[in-house]
């Protein structure tokens, strides 16, 4: 069975750092290109940022640009988003994606407030 999990989601402080992963399993991640993206409360979902199959090309949405880091582990199986500099407006439900298969995780939430 295809399936993508999503993880590492929480409450953190404006400013604060969190790592999220997706791990997949019944399928090769190296054989995707992956994709975040994120949907906050009232909005509708927008990309945030892919990374090609090899890793060694990335694209980031203008409002995660340079705080956002897409990277993949094909070995382990899994994707992951280190997100910096996290602001109130990064609140959202984060998923991942696999473009190749049309196949979406079941998001994890990230909350940025004081």
């Amino acid at each position: 069975q295809v399936q993508l999990v999503e993880s590492g989601g929480g409450l953190v402080q404006p400013g604060g750092s969190l790592k999220l992963s997706c791990a997949a399993s019944g399928f090769s991640l190296s054989s995707c290109v992956m994709r975040w993206y994120r949907q906050a409360p009232g909005k509708e979902r927008e990309f945030i940022a892919r990374i090609s199959t090899a890793g060694d090309s990335t694209g980031y949405a203008d409002s995660v640009k340079g705080r956002f880091t897409i990277s993949r582990d094909n070995v382990k199986n899994t994707m992951f988003l280190q997100m910096n500099s996290l602001k109130p407006e990064d609140t959202a439900v984060y998923y991942c994606n696999a473009a190749c298969l049309n196949t979406w995780g079941q998001g994890t939430l990230v909350t940025v407030s004081s």
